[in-house]
This record gives structure tokens, sequence and C-alpha cells, in this order.
């Protein structure tokens, strides 16, 4: 297998290969073009803390040293997620690899909103790998996406979660550069979320595939009059999962400017949860309203939100 076969995922849909035009500047997998980050989060018993004991990055993926920001949960690893170069560009190629083990608890975010910036050739990939072990709890909550004009995007994630571990990951994608005039202006955002357990079963498979210039997104049964949109999925013991469901379903239906939902996965494996707003800041707010409810019932802890500068 070659560099840029490894960090290219095998699975890009014809839809975005339809953008595969060779690039004139800066190659595929020249220097730059190619981000890879890989972390190893574990329990230390002997600190009482999550430390990370693994780490590589390749510019432009970066991870500062872990924090220890909750109170409530002293023990929790908090990493940060940092892009140097502002946003991902035509031809890039990133690869996360994130293994959380031996009861390790851990939250990893983005220091920002993730750019992809406006594209004449090709398109830009990102592919996000994770396992999470028995006993362990992860949260994976990046702020949103924001595709520029003309941008092109492939996004694959593939969870592999302990059936006796617990993992939350977030997604939103907001509609362009608003405030610049760009709304719903750029090629393809084509997001796709697979989770297995550690024998290899199914959990599910989430496929988004948002074409603003094929289809008018705004049409009733997509998103309607609402501009942003926002999944969360819960994997979680089977025990927790009715109990998670119902009270989420209640605290959303509460909200005055989101409208969304959770639906048990098959098997009763976890939930997913869809929102719909107008801002990405009360889809975030609806999201950490999420993270709170499953802290409270799984780690009997709380969640005080996170500040960015």
């Amino acid at each position: 297998m070659s560099e840029i076969q490894y960090y290219t995922p095998g699975d890009i849909p014809p839809e975005v290969l339809a953008y595969d035009q060779k690039l004139d500047q800066l190659g595929i997998g020249k220097a730059g073009k190619i981000g890879a980050l890989v972390l190893r989060l574990e329990n230390d018993v002997q600190r009482n803390k999550t430390i990370i004991t693994d780490q590589y990055s390749r510019v432009p993926l970066f991870t500062q040293r872990a924090l220890y920001l909750e109170e409530s949960l002293p023990s929790m690893a908090y990493v940060f997620i940092i892009s140097p170069s502002g946003g991902i560009l035509q031809g890039d190629r990133y690869r996360m690899d994130i293994t959380v083990t031996n009861n390790a608890c851990a939250h990893i975010t983005t220091q920002g909103a993730t750019r992809i910036y406006r594209m004449e050739k090709n398109f830009a990939t990102q592919m996000v790998n994770v396992s999470v072990d028995e006993g362990c709890y992860f949260e994976f909550i990046p702020d949103q996406i924001i595709p520029y004009r003309d941008s092109r995007f492939y996004q694959t994630l593939n969870f592999k979660v302990h059936e006796n571990a617990t993992s939350v990951y977030s997604e939103m994608v907001v509609p362009g550069r608003v405030a610049s005039g760009e709304s719903f202006e750029y090629d393809i955002c084509y997001l796709k979320a697979v989770a297995r357990d550690y024998l290899d079963n199914l959990r599910f498979i989430d496929i988004a595939i948002l074409e603003p210039k094929k289809r008018n997104l705004s049409s009733m049964g997509i998103l309607g009059n609402y501009t942003v949109v926002g999944s969360v999925y819960v994997l979680a013991q089977r025990r927790y999962v009715r109990v998670l469901n119902d009270e989420i379903n209640t605290r959303l239906k509460g909200s005055d400017s989101i409208v969304g939902g959770s639906s048990i996965l098959p098997g009763s494996s976890g939930i997913v949860v869809r929102m719909l707003g107008y801002l990405a800041g009360d889809i975030r707010n609806a999201t950490f309203e999420v993270l709170k409810i499953v802290r409270k019932h799984v780690l009997n802890a709380n969640f005080s939100g996170l500040r960015k500068g």
C-alpha cells in the first residue's frame, strides 16, 4: 500500500469521485497535503488520570497535551485537535486513529470549526478511526463543519466500541460562510459513519449526502426552513439506552431554538439524535444538553461545557 492510499478512504463514493481531477499545483500526497494524527489514551492508575500514552501527528493535524478541566471528573482528559493551516484544501487527505483503552475517560474536541475551502479541482477527505475498549468512556465533540463555496468533502468515521463501553460523537454542518453571503453554495458534503462492536457486529451505518446545487435542501422533508443540521451518536450499554432516549427526547421537545429528537438504534445498542436549527450555537448547546444527560446516567457526573477563545 502506498502512502497516499493509507491516508485515503478506500470507499470514496461515486458522487465524490466525480470531482477526481488531477491538481495542477501542489499535488495530492505532497508535504502539507496529508494530515495524520495517532492518539492512544489510557487510565494511569497511580495518578488516577487518563493520559496520552502514544501520540503522533503530521501537520496540518496536531494536538496539545491533555488538560483536566472538569471538576466533577478530575480524571477525564480533554484533548484539543489543532490545524495550523486554518482549513482543508483541495486534494487534502486527513487520517486520525484514536484508541481509548484501560478504563480511560476522555473528551476530544477541535480548537475551532473545520473549514472546507473553495476547490477548483479534486476534493478533500478525512478518515477517522476510533476504538473504545471495555470499561472506557469517550466523547468526541468537534466544532461545526463550514463548507465554503464550491467545496467538495468526504468524511468517513469508523467506530469500534465495546458493548460495555460508552462513546458519544457529534457532528454539525452549517450552510457556509453566511456572513460573506455564502449559503448552500458548496458542491458536496458527504458524511458517513459506521460503528461495530468488538466482535465486528454492525451497530449502525449512517450516511448524509448534501449536494445543494443538485437538490434544494430547503425542501420539505430535508431541512425545510432550517439551515444548520446536527447529529449525535451515543453507543452505550443496553441498560442505559431507553432512559437516555426518553430523557433526551423530553429535553429536546422543551427547546425553543431547535427541533429534534432521538431514536433507539437496532439491537438497543445506542441512540441517534437529529437536530435542526438556525444557529450553530443553538445546536451546540443542545449537543451539550445531550452530554449532560449521558454523563449523569453513565458516570454520575456533570458536564460544565467548553469555553474556547
